[in-house]
């Protein structure tokens, strides 16, 4: 088969293939009497054999190398193809979250762009410091974009850093929420956290609705904080979870001092002390439990902490009594 029919049939162009002539790659194994390069069956299998080692990213030289060395492993040189293929992938997406960057912030021409730009490598930067400083003194007095802000409060581990992206994020209001919402929703832990610590701090109904979400996520982390910033804004549904703060130890005194002002409300005030007075029941034997739930009495309404605060005056504890005789004012007998 001469050169041009095994083109059209193989669908490698015949420059490509004078090209494998050449590198020793497909030599086609006989001539015409005009001395035209002619193809048996076996050099066409090879030229597809190319092709096939080709598709995979291999180089003409790799692929010559595997064709002429029974002896060498496909793992060997597909697992450096992956390691390769991987690195270009994470280059291509760095790519294309910077130019996502700059069509979302939507630049009124090539300064706008560079401005950008420059945000970009200031949020990127292996130094903390010039990452706060990108967030706190932007250069030129120009805010960082809401879009860029959220990217980096759910990528920063830094905490004064993210303290910093945080209170900028809360600055754009419900454009924020709206930035950093979906990453509550992520499936990464990490990112889960620090979406709703970042939602926790900026205002209004969006940010509620998103926390309230957060309230039954899988994460307890990401429970504790929704229900601390939910609490704070008056949502009873934070209570459960609250109260189980106080029992488990964690940030207890934060969660008590929010159980506090919840109860303000006499509705919600009967259901926090029913809920306090439950788990002091539950953990009848724990005295590390009993010393807390009975200190986060003191954050409630003296009406209505009152009565079981004298009961436990005389708790069998001697820790717990002596905390809630204080408590009342009540001296030790």
């Amino acid at each position: 088969m001469l050169i041009g029919e095994v083109a059209r049939r193989s669908g490698v162009s015949t420059r490509m293939l004078r090209h494998y002539d050449s590198l020793g790659l497909v030599r086609p194994t006989g001539r015409t009497v005009g001395g035209y390069r002619e193809y048996s069956g076996e050099d066409i299998r090879r030229i597809f054999h190319v092709e096939s080692l080709r598709s995979l990213g291999l180089s003409l030289r790799q692929v010559g190398r595997a064709l002429e060395d029974p002896a060498l492993a496909p793992s060997a040189l597909v697992g450096d193809l992956i390691r390769r293929t991987e690195d270009r992938l994470k280059r291509e997406q760095e790519l294309l979250e910077r130019l996502r960057a700059v069509d979302a912030s939507a630049p009124s021409g090539w300064q706008g762009v560079l401005r950008i730009v420059e945000l970009l490598h200031g949020l990127n930067s292996p130094s903390a410091a010039r990452r706060q400083q990108t967030v706190l003194a932007p250069a030129e007095d120009v805010p960082v974009p809401t879009e860029l802000l959220a990217g980096a409060v759910l990528a920063e581990s830094d905490p004064n850093v993210a303290g910093a992206l945080r209170w900028a994020l809360a600055r754009a209001g419900a454009d924020g929420v709206a930035s950093v919402a979906p990453g509550v929703y992520s499936e990464n832990v990490d990112i889960r956290r620090r979406a709703v610590l970042a939602v926790a701090e900026i205002p209004g109904d969006e940010a509620t609705a998103v926390l309230m979400d957060a309230l039954g996520d899988s994460d307890t982390t990401v429970r504790r904080h929704a229900a601390l910033a939910l609490g704070t804004r008056g949502a009873t549904a934070a209570v459960p979870t609250l109260v189980g703060m106080v029992v488990e130890g964690v940030n207890d005194v934060e969660a008590a001092e929010v159980l506090g002002a919840l109860s303000l409300d006499p509705g919600c005030g009967d259901r926090i002390m029913s809920a306090l007075v439950d788990e002091l029941a539950a953990h009848a034997a724990d005295s590390a439990v009993r010393i807390r739930l009975t200190q986060a009495l003191a954050e409630m309404p003296a009406t209505i902490a009152r009565g079981v605060l004298r009961q436990l005056a005389h708790d069998d504890d001697r820790a717990v009594a002596l905390i809630a005789a204080a408590l009342m004012g009540v001296p030790e007998e």
